[in-house]
């Protein structure tokens, strides 16, 4: 067979392959064509066919009988009710967003309430010997007569510790004796004498020390330091600075901060020196300090939040310095708090000499109307706004103090080691003041309080000059300024540079006594 032959032969075969699909080609577009327009036709003839009969219904000339007859209305749509699962999976699928704020916030909630009710359960008690005795010792250096170290000396004293208060005169002692408890000691400690403040540590330890029996007959064992709670005054003058004089500055740095760092410095001795039994952890030292004023640093509280600022940074600089010791310090930052409905309330009102049990960290308010005209034409209107505003009186408004069992409990769970962290605030407000000085701007602060711009400032009153010879007006004119800054202090010099002497001399002392009971 030639090649011609077969080229023929072979297109011959691709022939009918060739012919099915050109034919199944042609077959579909007929039919979409034809699909197309029967679709088409259908719907015209459906249309011209429903709007004939409608217009046969309508006419009144068509017999009844062969009237054609409307079509049934469509079956009504019942709504089928949906379930309550239903309807909160619609609703959270339409509010993400506020659907996850609403867990977040419900959660933290439900974490915040297990917490607190399980440091409510939790049961607080100090640790005794197997004979039943208490072991261990906590010293509250704090004023008597605040309610506030009467309401800790209680507290401790009823979890099973042995409390003693700083006592600095034979009234104080009066005041420790009248809560009737025989746990409650006092410890006379004269911090502004050195020496004596030594002896009277040196004699505190030696307590420590000696062996003790619960009663007659009893094991002896040995007592423990656990803690010192530092709880300065928190009695301040609310006032503009141009009208506080230089003595209630001089009195308030030596009451309300030289007082408590001499306290801490005289029992450093104690503290570094090992007096625990083996096993036990060091004392720990508390110093607690109000927070809401020293947070933002409202206008008319310098002597409150330049005395609070300086014990911070003293207690930054203390725990800095006892930190390679082992010795914690915590600084406890205080809100508001009610003395109303505790459990030491009848103590509180049969010890306090004056005024009634309250909210804690009240201010001493100056009166304008003592002010010289020129401060009170300056100050007076802004005083008086700030004075009744939320943050003046340190509490929200309508909202009372958090309850004294609050500190009871974080001063309890500091001293068992519980607590660790270095900073802790307690009570209404301490929380949220601290985040307004953090983080609201200080006109805005300002502002809220209702201080507002003076607008108008007095012109400035000289003396006019007095002649040489006069010496009735001189002797007149030296009469009223005694009178008139009778309020103010006046510096000798002979005489200060005599006081650096005497301070020089008992530097000396304090050194020499330290160095005797090392």
């Amino acid at each position: 067979m030639s090649a011609d032959d077969q080229a023929f032969l072979d297109v011959l075969s691709s022939l009918p392959t060739e012919i099915q699909r050109y034919s199944q080609e042609v077959t579909d577009y007929i039919e979409r064509n034809t699909n197309g327009v029967g679709d088409y036709i259908d719907q015209n003839v459906e249309k011209i066919a429903r709007s004939l009969r409608d217009l046969l219904a309508d006419s009144s000339w068509v017999p009844e009988s062969i009237r054609p007859r409307p079509p049934s209305p469509p079956p009504p749509i019942v709504a089928i009710p949906t379930s309550a699962l239903q309807s909160m999976q619609n609703w959270i699928a339409r509010h993400k967003v506020l659907t996850g704020f609403i867990v977040v916030a419900t959660g933290t909630a439900i974490y915040k309430t297990y917490q607190n009710q399980a440091k409510l359960r939790k049961s607080r008690r100090a640790k005794r010997s197997r004979s039943g005795g208490r072991t261990e010792v906590v010293v509250v250096a704090g004023s008597p007569v605040l309610h506030l170290t009467r309401s800790l000396a209680l507290d401790l004293e009823r979890k099973g510790f042995i409390v003693f208060v700083i006592s600095n005169s034979p009234e104080d002692d009066v005041l420790i004796n009248n809560l009737s408890r025989p746990d409650i000691r006092p410890l006379a400690i004269d911090t502004s004498n050195p020496p004596s403040a030594g002896a009277s540590i040196e004699r505190f330890a030696h307590y420590l020390q000696t062996p003790h029996a619960a009663v007659p007959g009893a094991k002896r064992h040995h007592l423990s330091l656990r803690a010192v709670l530092l709880v300065p005054s928190i009695n301040y003058l609310s006032s503009p600075i141009a009208t506080i004089p230089p003595s209630t500055f001089a009195d308030l740095f030596n009451t309300h901060l030289l007082n408590p760092i001499l306290t801490v410095q005289s029992f450093l001795p104690l503290l570094t020196a090992s007096l625990s039994p083996n096993g036990e952890s060091p004392p720990k030292v508390l110093i607690l300090t109000p927070s809401i004023i020293s947070s933002i640093n409202p206008p008319f509280h310098a002597p409150e939040a330049t005395v609070c600022a300086a014990l911070s940074a003293f207690t930054d600089v203390l725990t800095a310095e006892l930190r390679p010791l082992a010795i914690p310090v915590t600084h406890i930052q205080l809100g508001t708090f009610d003395f109303l409905g505790t459990s030491a309330r009848h103590h509180l009102q049969q010890q306090a000499p004056s005024g009634s049990v309250g909210l804690l960290c009240a201010t001493e308010g100056a009166d304008p109307a003592s002010w010289p005209d020129s401060a009170r034409h300056v100050y007076a209107r802004n005083f008086d706004s700030q004075a009744g505003s939320a943050i003046s009186t340190r509490r929200i408004r309508g909202m009372r103090g958090s309850q004294l069992r609050d500190l009871h409990n974080a001063v309890f769970d500091v001293t068992d080691g519980s607590i660790t962290s270095g900073t802790i605030r307690v009570g209404r407000g301490a929380g949220l003041y601290g985040f307004v000085g953090s983080w609201v701007p200080r006109s805005l602060v300002a502002w809220m309080m209702g201080i507002r711009k003076v607008g108008e400032l007095k012109a400035w009153q000289y003396n006019t000059p007095r002649s040489a010879g006069s010496v009735d007006e001189e002797e007149e004119s030296e009469q009223e300024k005694d009178t008139s800054q009778d309020s103010f202090i006046a510096v000798d010099i002979e005489q200060h540079v005599a006081d650096s002497h005497i301070w020089r001399s008992v530097n000396e002392q304090s050194e020499a006594g330290i160095n005797q009971f090392i």
